[in-house]
């Protein structure tokens, strides 16, 4: 009877998790309110508008617009002579966009780019200039979802199609999404097909050349995504770079040149700029300098009238601030104000001060400040209805105001008295409007989301009492020594360590530390053999130095991206070295029905085909990582298309899983010793080569790592908790050893593709989620084979005791996390740290631990305690 109450508690509490994570997710991530409606020019409130120098706008975005290095290859190998940034550095690719910006014909900024910096949430800040939702994080890789439209809001594009004329895109389709049924001509591409560096961009850049003989549209949108693709697959250094910048400068020669020479482009203003930056990773989605800070320029032939060159190119800076800085929402009261549309009504930028020269007037200059700041009190009055901005001004005052709202205030009655002058002083009036707008910016843009407090206290709640029941159920399990005490006290610590941005930021050091303190202490209670604890402890030491991840080390050097891509023959013999052994472990336990010269075929096969699509890939990804002794084996497959080759690895991998699932499950060949494990370890062999096949080439050789690490703890007699928290431990450590971490930006796109021909939202999804979690997935698998063992020395209820463990861990880090984000929701950090630790922790506690630890290894368990004998 208790063990069945046991049993009932514990699917409760693995129910309760994920609707406690789902609850508070609704309350965490709600949609930011918005003023509906388009916007109206009152010139009855405002006078007649001044006249726009502009009538039609190029908008070219080139996707993480950000980081570049001049690459010289000696060799095949890659070294960084100068690093560029922007298109604004020595070694840029953007040479001629460099001689407008010296001729004054070009107008640079860096453009701030709050986080998520993710191309959703940026592209609807770059139109309406509102802060977008965090929950665009999640919306931006559902490629079709169709609910985060912008059809309803107001937006320069909305502005523009009020005007005569068409609006065109070519390029990323997440315009075409964001605003459905607003483009003419359209032709729209995926954003997440990374392994596509050319076609993406040529088929924007097919369609410019016939345009720009066309006058019969006012907006052309271009969106570009091959610099962004390369940074995803090869990084920010990568040799493609500096081309594929070259091929982007051409394509504003090209723009330019036709602004100069054809009619009906006279008053065209073409904005080039990135939707965000990059890391040193190549990645994007966090708040490092190198992601928020995205060029911004604005191109005319009409400027050289009115601008002086700026020098250009220049140094490179860390923090890469080049020229002025400005916010990315200020792009959209600029746009209205040089082509002659109403402000956007949930706009929160600020006009670009400098452009205020291209009007002769001073009252023209007055007004397009004031009209903005009258826009953005429209917005302040419904955040803060009691907010006093009036224009006639206070009463003077001897009370400093103390609150962000007094500030607003006084500084809107400063500008309200003056413009009440007789004679005021323009630009006296014009720095009060500029600072009270770029204050209300500042107020508006950390305003905290309108969260749902029920919904975050009813999940908070849950996770508490799925906490308790976990906790009761631990105190109640048998035999718990220090192994399953020191997985709460792990725990425990894990959950405290959430209020800690710094240490959010730098989780892997605790996973790195946790571990060697944990091995040391195993050795100390004579867990482990001496020969065992220097061996888990080495291997170990490696992993933590294969892929620097965290905020401060990201792009530090390493194994895996500095000292293997320099030592191509000590990479690829490590990777066939890993390939060799997967081959000898599934020719010896896989098809043991059929002859031992049949399972060596089956498995070779499967071997060379998952060998030669990883050397094609590379080919395809990173051609510098090749030497000559993988030549030869590149043009047994040449002609034959990566999908195909992807596929052909899948359905082996499928049929070998299949047929041993149907038919060899406890199979032995007579004479044999029995191991009932032996068919399961073929299917955790198979999940390896899966796995090994979702996983970037230089991290390949880690598996062989976990593999020797697995063969260690297989020789020890580990307890079940002692087992359960080891585990555990290597578990979390492989996530961050294969370059994972608690920042968006570390997602790793560049195996989402594999076998897929376009996109498919369930498929790219699966495959996400494998390549990313693929060190997690290894040693669940792992886990299963090692609690199989236990189950056969004796132990009962092996499945269900390590299961409560791992629930009683996973109650704890969701609880913990939970908290800190409901505590600290209105932190500085809020948005950059704890909401992306809030989205990963969802992964893990319900596709990690509920998908894979508990259902798949669940079944996997179960077949391996099948026993039967032919």
């Amino acid at each position: 009877m208790a063990a069945m109450v046991s049993k009932l508690l514990l699917f409760l509490v693995n129910v309760l998790i994920p609707i406690a994570i789902l609850t508070f997710a609704t309350g965490f991530f709600p949609y930011k309110p918005f003023l509906p409606g388009l916007a109206h020019y009152n010139e009855k409130k405002y006078g007649v508008s001044p006249e726009a120098p502009f009538d039609k706008v190029i908008f070219m975005v080139v996707d993480a617009l950000r980081r570049c290095a001049l690459a010289s290859q000696f060799r095949k190998k890659v070294t960084t002579d100068v690093v560029s940034d922007f298109v604004y550095c020595h070694g840029s690719g953007f040479q001629y966009t460099q001689s407008l910006i010296n001729s004054g014909a070009a107008l640079p900024f860096t453009a701030h780019a709050t986080s998520p910096t993710i191309t959703m949430p940026r592209v609807k800040a770059i139109t309406t200039g509102s802060i977008p939702s965090f929950l665009d994080v999640i919306l931006n890789f559902a490629e079709s979802d169709t609910t985060a439209t912008l059809a309803h809001q107001d937006s320069w594009l909305a502005q523009m199609a009020k005007k005569d004329g068409s609006l065109l895109m070519y390029g990323d389709d997440t315009w075409l999404k964001l605003f459905p049924d607003t483009f003419t001509r359209t032709d729209g591409t995926t954003s997440f097909f990374v392994s596509d560096f050319t076609e993406v961009d040529t088929n924007v850049t097919r369609h410019v050349p016939n345009e720009l003989r066309t006058s019969d549209w006012n907006t052309m949108v271009l969106h570009y995504l091959g610099l962004d693709h390369i940074g995803h697959k090869t990084g920010p250094r990568s040799p493609n770079m500096v081309p594929k910048q070259q091929e982007m400068d051409e394509i504003v020669e090209l723009i330019y040149r036709a602004l100069e020479k054809e009619s009906h482009l006279k008053s065209t203003l073409l904005v080039l700029c990135g939707d965000h930056g990059m890391n040193d990773a190549g990645n994007h989605g966090g708040s490092s300098p190198g992601e928020t800070s995205p060029a911004l320029l604005f191109i005319s032939p009409l400027f050289k009238k009115t601008f002086n060159g700026t020098r250009c190119p220049v140094d490179s800076k860390e923090d890469f601030q080049y020229f002025s800085t400005v916010e990315q929402s200020d792009i959209v009261p600029t746009l209205a104000g040089l082509l002659g549309f109403p402000i956007p009504r949930n706009n929160l930028g600020v006009f670009i001060p400098k452009f205020l020269a291209l009007w002769n007037s001073e009252r023209d200059k007055e007004h397009l400040a004031w009209v903005n700041a009258k826009q953005l009190i429209e917005i302040l009055t419904e955040t803060f209805p009691h907010a006093e901005f009036s224009d006639t001004p206070l009463l003077p005052t001897c009370l400093v105001p103390t609150t962000d709202i007094g500030i607003l205030e006084s500084l809107w009655s400063n500008a309200a008295a003056l413009k009440k002058v007789e004679d005021p002083s323009i630009p006296l009036l014009l720095d009060y409007l500029n600072d009270f707008s770029t204050f209300a910016q500042k107020v508006m843009s950390s305003t905290a989301s309108n969260y749902d407090i029920a919904r975050l206290q009813t999940g908070f709640v849950l996770i508490c009492f799925a906490f308790f029941l976990s906790s009761l159920l631990f105190v109640n399990l048998p035999n718990i020594n220090l192994g399953g005490t020191g997985l709460a006290a792990i725990a425990l610590a894990y959950g405290a360590m959430m209020f800690a941005s710094s240490y959010v930021e730098e989780e892997q050091n605790f996973w790195y530390w946790a571990s060697s303190g944990w091995l040391a202490y195993l050795f100390l209670q004579d867990s482990f053999s001496g020969l065992s604890s220097l061996g888990l402890l080495v291997t170990l030491r490696i992993v933590r130095r294969w892929n620097q991840t965290g905020q401060k080390l990201a792009g530090s050097p390493n194994i895996a991206k500095t000292f293997l891509p320099h030592h191509n023959m000590v990479l690829w013999v490590a990777v066939i070295a890993a390939y060799l052994d997967l081959l000898q472990r599934l020719s010896r336990k896989g098809f043991r029905r059929a002859p031992i010269q049949v399972s060596i075929i089956v498995a070779l096969t499967l071997i060379l085909s998952a060998v030669g699509f990883k050397v094609a890939f590379t080919n395809a990804d990173a051609p510098e990582l090749l030497e000559g002794l993988t030549q030869s084996l590149l043009k047994t497959s040449e002609g034959v298309p990566l999908v195909t080759q992807a596929r052909t690895v899948f359905l082996g991998l499928a049929a070998s899983f299949l047929y041993t699932s149907c038919f060899e499950l406890g199979y032995r060949r007579s004479g044999e010793n029995p191991d009932h494990t032996d068919s399961i370890s073929f299917l955790h062999d198979l999940l390896t080569l899966f796995l090994v096949t979702q996983s970037r080439l230089t991290n390949i050789p880690l598996f062989l790592l976990f593999e020797l690490q697995l063969r260690i703890l297989s020789s020890t007699s580990l307890s079940l908790p002692h087992l359960t928290t080891t585990t555990l431990l290597l578990s979390h450590t492989s996530f961050f050893a294969l370059g994972g971490s608690n920042a968006i930006s570390s997602i790793d796109l560049s195996n989402a593709y594999n076998g897929i021909a376009g996109y498919n939202a369930p498929a790219v999804g699966l495959l996400t989620f494998v390549s990313n979690w693929a060190g997690p997935i290894w040693w669940a698998s792992a886990t299963n084979l090692l609690l199989l063992r236990l189950q056969e020395r004796g132990e009962r209820d092996v499945l269900l005791r390590h299961w409560t463990l791992l629930t009683l861990w996973e109650a704890v880090s969701a609880a913990g996390v939970m908290a800190a984000c409901f505590l600290l929701r209105s932190h500085l950090f809020i948005w950059t740290v704890f909401s992306p630790k809030f989205l990963y922790a969802m992964a893990w506690a319900i596709v990690m631990h509920l998908g894979v630890s508990v259902f798949i290894g669940g079944l996997l368990f179960w077949a391996g305690s099948v026993r039967r004998v032919d």
